[in-house]
């Protein structure tokens, strides 16, 4: 799906597509599955994972609060490395920069390794677009370059997709048909990328953290393809969220232990790349040229918003899309955005600053909370759905008849006698519609939820009418007791208010 597509649609008609997609649905139940599994294994196995979390966030929550200081620091300690650091307000500056590096190194081919924030700029369009070729180097994400799409998870871009899809659109770059094999396809892809990166002009990366201490970049992957792109060509370039600092080295034992456990189950991702500085003159290889761009666009707009600088938080594991009912079953495509899922669902719109044709994916959610118990930072981004949603209807963009509905549930609820004569008319009206207990007819508010399940038929007498015979059962119950089991039945409440002391007889 291209992003034209998925911006003239609203969620609920992608999603539509996707439920249908039989192929989509499998491939992510089973990996997501897997993912979500491996996470449970590993934090298990860790032990006090609650405690780690806790840290983690602190952490998260201390840099978020003095985010100016550690911007600074990063800057000035990067730039003392011999890096050059440019700040970027919008995402247009942010391309401007990277493109005018590329002119004035005459660049022809740049190499990448994953990186949402370059999918955030759609900068692979804006390399092409002055001639620049752009290579993903990352497995998914050179896959779906090949698709021409998006990627539709944080951490795994191609995971809407099977190795017999894989496999095909790789005979086609191949030119020869290549068996579903995933060593073979594997082994094609670095033949292919290995010439890439020799020809490379510029590497180009994303950050997983900066470390502000020292002005330094650290990078989790588990391909070894970063480490190509940021060492073999002479020129580097990092794109980093403005909120991706932490304050030091220590601080980065917590969250290498807290984010690979929560991506994918491992105890530490195979390369974890620590970069201070360009090549040195006693350094065997690395770039002789480092540039850092340091993005904002629209991540400011939650500085200071009680309801929403948490989301800053984030460290990009996806473990909420993993755990989340919602994406499950429709992929990360349906969200219509660069992010997707529970995360996306929330950044989207806010780094949009909130505007009308994102509102509608923050009803993509069953609320469950899900994503919270999840996330390695503890971002309540349940409480923030809801936030969103009530944005929405107070900016007046909200489903008049939804609005209705719920002024009309309000006004019945706030009644004892008019929620009986409710309850009294539901009774009568559900006749018409019943059958062996349960409602399956789809019209109005029952259309939608009918669709996949059923409505429970109201019972001919509910708990509150039953409770006055029970209440009145109970009642005489006690009078009726024996007299010397209700003291036995004293002396062990008085036993248990006195710790056990007392013994009854």
């Amino acid at each position: 799906m291209s992003r034209a597509d998925a911006g003239a649609q609203t969620v609920k008609e992608r999603a539509g597509l996707a439920l249908n997609n039989e192929f989509l649905r499998s491939a992510v139940r089973f990996t997501t599955e897997r993912l979500r599994n491996g996470k449970q294994a590993a934090t298990a196995e860790h032990g006090n994972w609650d405690d780690w979390r806790e840290r983690g966030r602190q952490i998260r929550l201390h840099t978020i609060a003095h985010l100016d200081y550690y911007l600074n620091a990063f800057a000035e300690n990067a730039r003392a490395n011999g890096a050059f650091v440019h700040f970027a307000e919008t995402a247009a500056e942010a391309v401007d920069i990277a493109l005018t590096i590329a002119k004035h190194k005459a660049a022809s081919s740049v190499v990448k390794s994953k990186s949402m924030v370059s999918e955030e700029l759609h900068l692979n369009q804006a390399l092409e677009a002055i001639g620049v070729e752009a290579v993903e180097t990352d497995l998914g994400e050179y896959i779906i370059q090949l698709a021409k799409e998006t990627p539709s998870h944080i951490i795994i871009p191609a995971i809407h997709k099977n190795r017999f899809q894989i496999a095909e659109l790789l005979s086609k770059e191949a030119g020869e048909t290549l068996p579903p094999d995933t060593a073979i396809l594997a082994g094609f892809v670095r033949m292919k990328l290995r010439e890439k990166f020799l020809e490379a002009d510029i590497g180009m990366t994303g950050c997983n953290f900066g470390i502000a201490e020292t002005g330094s970049m650290v990078l989790f992957e588990n391909e070894g393809n970063a480490r190509m792109v940021t060492t073999v060509p002479k020129t580097q370039i990092t794109l980093m969220g403005m909120e991706r600092l932490i304050p030091s080295w220590a601080d980065l034992e917590v969250m290498a232990t807290l984010l690979p456990r929560s991506a994918t189950g491992q105890k530490l991702t195979v390369y974890m790349s620590g970069i201070t500085g360009p090549r040195r003159s006693e350094d065997a290889d690395g770039p002789d040229e480092q540039h850092i761009i340091i993005i904002d666009n629209g991540r400011s707009l939650q500085l200071g918003d009680p309801e929403f600088q948490e989301l800053l938080n984030c460290i990009r594991c996806g473990a909420c899309l993993n755990a989340c009912p919602v994406y499950r079953h429709i992929g990360g495509h349906a969200y219509g955005g660069t992010y997707s899922g529970p995360i996306g669902a929330v950044l989207t719109p806010a780094l949009k600053g909130n505007v009308a044709e994102w509102d509608d994916i923050a009803n993509a959610s069953s609320l469950c909370g899900a994503c919270y118990e999840a996330c390695p930072v503890k971002i309540p981004l349940h409480d923030m759905l809801v936030y969103l949603r009530r944005r929405k209807n107070e900016a007046g963009r909200g489903d008049k008849l939804e609005t209705a509905g719920m002024k009309g549930f309000a006004a019945v609820m706030g009644s004892s006698g008019r929620y009986r004569s409710a309850v009294s008319a539901l009774k009568l009206g559900q006749r018409l519609v019943v059958r062996n207990g349960e409602i399956r007819t789809r019209i109005g508010p029952l259309k939608g939820w009918n669709k996949y399940r059923v409505t429970p038929a109201l019972p001919k007498q509910s708990f509150r009418d039953r409770w006055g015979t029970v209440e009145a059962e109970l009642r005489r119950d006690v009078k009726e007791m024996a007299p010397e089991t209700e003291a036995k039945l004293q002396a062990l409440i008085r036993q248990r208010r006195n710790g056990g002391d007392e013994h009854d007889g």
